[in-house]
């Protein structure tokens, strides 16, 4: 009797949301005002900070101490009242942008969060009724490398078939420099990007000073005239060079043969908002349309780095090649 009873506790404590087992490189930690936040740190130099308070976000990401997430100021001020919340930061969301219904329960609603195992931990959401779907979001920091695994699942917890995509939505620090490698025999936009201005208007053939073809790259040298840039990139990666001498790099999974649900068929996004209102940059991957029967999942995974890198002098340019190189060597 007293060894069922055992193996029922040891059952119980591994399926409750809030168990925190004892692994290495995972910790409850108070971060700016969220009490309880989950960091993942290794040897190398790599923290992660994960927060469940405000949707399920990476609330830091940094190595060596130079941080690449931009922070709003008001995250500081957190409290856990019915007051409209903060959201800055690794932010993670669902999509197509423009079919997506509210979903407050996933993007800024309370999650629970899990330590799972050495440098690993979950995040999870409550179902949101509206989309039909509840959040899944799973951590894993490399033990020996900035390598983090940002794994994303939707469950269909309706009583019908579901049909959405990936969508992550982090904030890097500003000041930095975008690099898209181009994919000349997947290519749909004449230019290899399109420019959105407003809500309701694409420009097919943008001009801008801020953004240079270079070699089989595009290069964002900053905020263009119109915040939104969307890609038809099929590379699986691209990188965004911060002024701290870090390049953080995003790979990730592109399926050519595949529907993506965004109006123009975007594969990735870079968002610039307002520099007085969030200065900051968005990254956006973005994934293939799911279609999910009742009760299935499916999953989209970004694989985040933090590359030693230098930032250009003023009059100089990033070493592209020299860069792709690094890239190329992350996942051997």
């Amino acid at each position: 009797m007293y060894k069922n009873i055992f193996f029922f506790v040891v059952l119980l404590l591994t399926t409750t949301s809030s168990f925190s087992g004892d692994f290495k490189g995972a910790k409850r930690i108070k971060f700016l005002n969220y009490p309880d936040c989950i960091e993942l740190k290794n040897s190398a130099g790599t923290t992660a900070v994960l927060s469940h308070h405000v949707g399920g976000r990476v609330l830091s990401y940094r190595k060596n101490n130079k941080e690449s997430l931009f922070i709003a100021d008001n995250e500081r001020e957190w409290k856990p009242d019915g007051s409209k919340k903060p959201s800055s930061a690794g932010r993670f969301d669902i999509g197509p942008e423009y079919l997506i219904p509210k979903r407050k329960e996933l993007w800024s609603g309370k999650w629970t969060s899990t330590i799972i195992g050495p440098r690993s931990a979950r995040l999870e959401s409550k179902e949101s009724k509206d989309a039909g779907i509840r959040l899944i979001r799973e951590f894993i920091l490399d033990e020996k490398s900035s390598h983090l695994i940002c794994k994303q699942t939707m469950e269909n917890t309706s009583n019908k078939v579901q049909r959405w995509c990936h969508w992550g939505r982090m904030f890097a620090i500003h000041g930095g420099i975008g690099i898209v490698p181009l994919t000349p025999e997947h290519k749909r936009f004449p230019k290899g990007y399109i420019m959105m201005r407003g809500r309701d208007e694409m420009l097919i053939l943008p001009e801008d000073p801020m953004i240079r073809k270079r070699g089989n790259f595009l290069e964002i040298l900053g905020p263009p005239s119109e915040p939104k840039l969307g890609f038809d990139s099929f590379a699986g990666w691209f990188a965004y060079q911060m002024p701290n001498d870090l390049a953080f790099v995003k790979t990730y999974k592109t399926f050519p043969d595949r529907l993506y649900g965004e109006i123009a068929g975007l594969t990735l996004s870079i968002w610039y908002p307002n520099k007085d209102w969030v200065p900051a940059c968005e990254l956006e991957p973005i994934g293939p349309m799911e279609e999910m029967e009742p009760g299935q999942k499916a999953s989209f995974t970004e694989n985040w780095f933090l590359v030693d890198n230098p930032f250009p002098d003023e009059g100089e340019q990033i070493d592209l090649s020299s860069l792709e190189s690094k890239i190329n060597k992350l996942h051997n």
